[in-house]
C-alpha cells in the first residue's frame, strides 16, 4: 500500500485567539467562532463530524462520536502572514520574522523603486486591496502610476490595471521590488494586484502573482523532494516556498478550482506529497469583512469534503488546516493572531479518532506527514503520527 499525504490549508480558517493575539491587536479575535456567532448558522456537517467543534475551547457544536483525529496549533514565529504559516508548517521557524511597515515603506526603498521602474508610485500605506483601488483607480489611470500599499502583513502590493499597466510590466515591477526588499527590509512577499473595469467599478482580476523569499531553511518539501519522493503544489504554494522543493505544479487561483485539482490528483494517485492553499476564504472574504461570503465558502468546501474522501486510494492521509486567522468580525482587515484547527482522517488507514490536543507549534503537522511518508523524523516539530495511528 503506497503512503500518500495531503495537506489541504483552508487559508485564514483560525479557530480563536492565541496567548499572544493582544500583542498583535488580535485579542479576541476567532475567524470560525465568530462567524458562527454573527451568522447564527454555519452548515458544514462533514467538518463537524470529523470533530472540528470537539477542538480544545472551539466555539463550534461539539459531536458526540467524532470521525477523525482533530486538535489545534500554535505558531512559534512571531508571525500572522501566509508565508511564515505555510513555512513553519513545513518544518521551517523563522527566529527572526519578516519586517511589517505600518507606516508605508521607508523613503529610500520608495525612491530607488521608482528610480528603477522609471515611474512615480501611489499610495505607499497600509490599505485594503480592495478598498484602494477604488480610491486610487482614477488617479493612477489618468497617471499610469502604479498603487504601492502594505498591510499588518510583510507584504509589498502593487496594484495595477491591466489596461494601463499591461502585466508582463507589472511583473517586472516587482521582480525589482523583490530584489530591493531584503536586509533591513526583508520583506515576507511582493504581491502583483492586477485589476479591472471602471471609474466606480474597478475590480481585481485573478492574475495575482506572489514573488516570496526562498525558505531560509530547509523545509518536508526540500526532504521529500530530495528523497527521491515526488510534491505536488496546488494553489498559490509554489510561490510561498519560491517553487523549491517542488517536483508538480497546478496553479489554481480560487477554491473551486482548487479542489478540483485536489479532486483529479487523488483519483490519479499522483504524487507522494499533496499541498493544497485553498485562498477564496482570505483573499475574498476575510479581508473584506465578509461574513456571509466567508461562510459560504466554508459550506461550499464542506459539501466538496465526500468528494474528495471519496476519491482518494487507499493508504491516503489527509489532513485539513489552516495557516493563520483572517476573522471578518475583527476591526481592520488584516490576518488574525489565532490557533488553526488540525483534522486528520485517511483511506483504508485505522484512524485513531480522538482530541490529539494543543500542539505547540504548526511544525507538527509537517513532521507527521515527513514521518508517515519516510519513517523518519524531520528535524523540528514532534510527529503526533503515534496518536493517530
Amino acid at each position: 500500500m503506497k503512503k500518500r499525504a495531503f495537506i489541504i490549508v483552508l487559508d485564514s480558517v483560525g479557530i480563536g485567539a492565541l496567548p499572544d493575539a493582544a500583542d498583535f491587536g488580535d485579542a479576541g479575535a476567532d475567524t470560525l467562532g465568530n462567524i458562527l456567532r454573527e451568522r447564527g448558522v454555519l452548515n458544514i456537517p462533514n467538518m463537524y463530524k470529523m470533530g472540528l467543534g470537539n477542538i480544545d475551547s472551539a466555539k463550534l457544536p461539539p459531536v458526540e462520536s467524532p470521525s477523525a483525529a482533530y486538535g489545534r496549533a500554535m505558531e512559534i514565529t512571531k508571525a500572522k502572514d501566509t508565508t511564515c504559516g505555510h513555512w513553519e508548517m513545513a518544518g521551517l521557524l523563522m527566529d527572526n520574522p519578516f519586517r511589517v511597515f505600518p507606516g508605508g515603506f521607508p523613503r529610500e526603498v520608495m525612491d530607488e523603486f521608482e528610480k528603477r521602474i522609471g515611474r512615480k508610485t501611489l499610495a505607499n500605506y497600509p490599505a485594503s486591496g480592495t478598498a484602494i483601488i477604488q480610491e486610487l483607480g482614477d488617479e493612477h489611470v489618468k497617471t499610469g502610476f502604479p498603487i504601492v500599499y502594505t498591510s499588518a502583513d510583510s507584504v509589498f502590493q502593487i496594484a495595477a490595471h491591466e489596461d494601463v499597466i499591461p502585466l508582463d510590466e507589472l511583473y517586472r515591477m516587482c521582480e525589482i521590488a523583490r530584489e530591493l526588499l531584503y536586509g533591513d527590509y526583508f520583506v515576507g512577499r511582493v504581491i502583483a494586484r492586477p485589476f479591472k473595469g471602471e471609474s466606480g467599478n474597478y475590480y481585481r482580476t485573478e492574475n495575482r502573482k506572489d514573488y516570496a523569499v526562498e525558505p531560509t531553511k530547509e523545509t518536508i518539501l526540500d526532504g521529500l523532494f530530495e528523497g527521491g519522493y515526488t510534491t505536488v503544489a496546488v494553489g498559490k504554494i509554489e510561490d510561498i516556498f519560491a517553487h523549491r522543493g517542488i517536483s508538480i505544479v497546478d496553479h489554481t487561483k480560487n477554491n473551486v478550482s482548487g479542489i478540483d485539482a485536489t479532486v483529479r490528483i487523488a483519483k490519479e494517485g499522483t504524487g507522494d506529497f499533496v499541498f493544497v492553499n485553498l485562498v477564496d476564504f482570505d483573499m475574498l472574504y476575510g479581508h473584506r469583512n465578509d461574513v456571509e461570503g466567508y461562510a459560504k465558502a466554508l459550506e461550499y468546501f464542506d459539501s466538496r469534503l465526500p468528494e474528495i474522501t471519496d476519491s482518494m486510494h487507499d493508504g491516503d492521509l489527509l489532513i485539513i488546516t489552516a495557516d493563520h486567522g483572517c476573522d471578518p468580525t475583527h476591526p481592520g482587515t488584516d490576518h488574525t493572531r489565532e490557533y488553526i484547527p488540525i483534522l486528520v482522517t485517511g483511506k483504508g488507514l485505522d484512524i485513531k479518532c480522538g482530541n490529539i490536543g494543543t500542539r505547540e507549534s504548526f511544525a507538527d503537522i509537517g513532521a507527521t506527514v515527513f514521518e508517515y511518508i519516510t519513517g523518519r523524523q524531520w528535524t523540528t516539530g514532534a510527529s503526533f503520527l503515534g496518536q493517530i495511528l
